[in-house]
């Protein structure tokens, strides 16, 4: 199933989740090197990311759902259901951990980053699941992709690259 939301025939969700992931597992990575070496600048470079990522779910969120509501096979429905709230608890995940990471200092969290840190951790479980589904998705039940046609040998042999 080609993907409903794409620009010149290249799905827009692959696209866009990748900056989310990124985001994320280098935050949590910041989040472990701080632990080790606690250098001042390492929370707040995880804060921006996880900030920054929060907008590229936000963003890539339009195309999935876009994609979801054209998916008719009610097994595929199933997995994709499970791949859209594992991300959205994610995304909430993530949400909190940057309103934490806002509030350092106050009572509520107090100079400690570690609720933080198990929330990162948790997100980055969550995100990983979730990314295993969504390639599930699309290798294994084609949801996002164009259907293939079969190309003559001799076509495949005249594609040259630079």
């Amino acid at each position: 199933m080609a993907s409903k939301a794409s620009i010149a025939g290249h799905p827009v969700h692959p696209m866009l989740v990748s900056f989310p992931l990124a985001l994320w597992y280098t935050s949590f990575a910041t989040d472990v090197v701080f632990y080790f070496n606690h250098h001042r600048s390492l929370p707040l470079i995880s804060k921006f990311m996880i900030a920054a990522g929060i907008i590229g779910a936000a963003a890539a969120a339009v195309p999935g759902i876009i994609d979801w509501l054209a998916i008719k096979n009610s097994e595929v429905k199933r997995i994709a259901n499970w791949h859209a709230r594992l991300n959205i608890l994610a995304l909430l995940i993530f949400s909190v951990n940057l309103y934490l990471r806002m509030q350092a200092g106050s009572p509520l969290v107090g100079r400690s980053l570690r609720i933080p840190f198990l929330l990162s951790l948790l997100g980055v479980v969550l995100i990983s699941i979730s990314g295993w589904l969504g390639g599930a998705l699309s290798f294994e039940h084609g949801v996002g992709v164009a259907p293939q046609h079969d190309t003559p040998e001799e076509e495949v042999a005249k594609v040259r690259f630079p």
